[in-house]
């Protein structure tokens, strides 16, 4: 008996050692190998491709030498300019929509939310340092905007009338951008007062990277040498 009892104790500990620990390992894994993959979409170099189809370049050797949205509206021009954005904000998109893969995050509105967030910053991550174009890549706001659409619309749309708002006046879309993540935190801090502590460190985060990421454009801003697109000739004919 002795023995018998033993045995089952040895067996039942197993038994609870592969429920207790097995699934939850298992669901850390496929988190992340979702992490990953959306860093790999978010390294897909959109203006590479396009300029390299279309045109037989590397966008990366002229205008700023950056593969982001904006430099591709200075080099190849409004229509593929725009192109380039749509693909970069899908990026986003798609890779915050990969949550859908793991059903335990859709009961869970806090824990979808974070895994979200960290879906969309490795997609964003991805495109400022892409593996597939030697980790130089563009300035990731067309990304941040695809991540912010996927996971709070709403303020998407908002930063995205400030963004087309200040283009419209200024024809800068750097200066657009900036002024797009400065509202992302006003937006998330104060206007809509989020209680997630994530989210709101995110807006704060997203907004300095933003920033740090256009420093050159800035001071290029400063000395009124920065391009303006080109898009909205008809009003400024300079």
């Amino acid at each position: 008996m002795p023995v018998r009892c033993t045995l089952n104790v040895k067996l039942t500990l197993r038994v609870s050692f592969f429920v207790i620990f097995i699934p939850p390992l298992f669901n850390r894994m496929k988190e992340a190998l979702l992490i990953v993959l959306a860093y790999l979409i978010g390294s897909i170099p959109s203006a590479i491709i396009i300029s390299k189809k279309f045109f037989g370049i590397d966008i990366r050797d002229y205008g700023s030498g950056n593969m982001g949205a904006t430099n591709a509206f200075r080099v190849l021009g409004p229509k593929y300019g725009t192109l380039v954005m749509v693909l970069d904000v899908l990026k986003g998109m798609v890779a915050v929509g990969l949550f859908y893969f793991l059903p335990y995050y859709l009961t869970d509105e806090l824990q979808r939310t974070n895994f979200m967030i960290g879906l969309g910053l490795a997609a964003v991550i991805g495109h400022i340092f892409p593996v597939f174009a030697n980790f130089k890549g563009g300035k990731g706001v067309a990304t941040i905007l695809g991540m912010l659409i996927a996971v709070q619309p709403v303020v998407a749309l908002t930063c995205m009338g400030v963004f087309l708002l200040v283009l419209f006046l200024t024809r800068y879309v750097s200066l657009s951008s900036i002024l797009a993540a400065v509202m992302l935190p006003i937006c998330v801090l104060w206007i809509w007062n989020e209680d997630e502590l994530s989210y709101r460190i995110f807006a704060v985060l997203v907004a300095f990277l933003v920033i740090v990421t256009h420093q050159k454009n800035i001071g290029r801003l400063i000395k009124g040498a920065e391009s303006r697109a080109p898009i909205l000739k008809s009003r400024n004919k300079k």
